[in-house]
């Protein structure tokens, strides 16, 4: 069985991607299965975990480009560079995809009806075993177009307006069905009573009474998912550590899952600098 995959293998592997995320992010059902075994056909000997593998190492190099991902495809930071020219030959061919990436980037669902509220909280991602926690110090990567579309999402406000929206019911759901039916009442959207000034977005409570300081972050995208925070937001996480919550509200399309991150959100994350303050010499 052939190791290295030649260029015509990687073209036709990264084809079928943007041929799945395409209907994904259009709202159809496709089979991946189905479309793993015509790929096959296409390919020379792989096997399909040889395949499988591959489709997770085209998402990383799109969250890195700031492009959408397909969801099931968790993104994995050892991918190949050779994928790198193929995929950006294909966003350079393929130029009306850009178009359906802004789109969806702007794109606001309505805030969804969750029946069991409570049950939508899950563990955060946890960092490959096999991760380079170098991978940092890599020429980063761009879209051909020029645009960061995960960024774009990332300042929709009115995405994240029904991101708190949701947030706000999940808290008053997790304390009445704690028993704190009052504290419920007193939850306050700190966003729309203070402004970006205040550092976060909603502040709640714990069930002995002491503040839960919440910033809520939403994307439609996978758990994987890149997400913003400004000085301001880093600053209060610091000072505030003890009681900071970021929730990550994911997947919020149509089946919204939440996790958390408590504390210094320098504790939690590997931060990377995105924009620049500059002025004349």
């Amino acid at each position: 069985m052939p190791n290295n995959w030649s260029e015509s293998e990687v073209a036709a592997a990264v084809e079928d991607y943007f041929d799945m995320l395409r209907l994904e992010l259009q709202g159809q059902p496709y089979n991946k299965s189905e479309h793993r075994a015509a790929l096959q056909e296409r390919l020379h000997n792989r096997s399909e975990n040889s395949i499988e593998y591959k489709h997770p190492n085209i998402s990383a190099v799109l969250v890195e480009m700031g492009l959408p991902y397909i969801d099931g495809y968790k993104p994995r930071s050892n991918y190949q560079r050779t994928l790198v020219p193929a995929i950006e030959d294909y966003l350079r061919y393929n130029a009306e995809i850009q178009l359906l990436f802004k789109a969806d980037a702007e794109k606001v669902p309505p805030v969804p009806e969750v029946g069991e509220l409570l049950r939508v909280m899950e563990a955060p991602p946890k960092a490959a075993a096999n991760e380079n926690r170098d991978s940092d110090d890599k020429t980063p990567l761009f879209n051909p177009a020029g645009v960061n579309y995960l960024e774009r999402e990332a300042h929709n406000l009115r995405l994240g307006e029904a991101g708190e929206q949701f947030v706000l019911n999940f808290e008053r759901a997790r304390l009445i069905y704690a028993g704190s039916a009052n504290l419920a009442d007193q939850i306050e959207q700190v966003s729309a009573t203070v402004g970006p000034s205040a550092g976060y977005d909603i502040r709640s409570y714990e069930t002995n009474g002491t503040d839960r300081f919440i910033e809520a972050k939403t994307t439609k995208y996978g758990k994987s998912t890149p997400f913003f925070v400004t000085p301001n937001e880093l600053r209060f996480s610091r000072d505030n550590a003890c009681c900071y919550f970021l929730y990550r509200v994911f997947k919020f399309r149509d089946q919204p899952r939440v996790f958390t991150l408590q504390g210094h959100l320098q504790d939690q994350c590997r931060l990377t600098p995105s924009q620049y303050s500059a002025r004349t010499a």
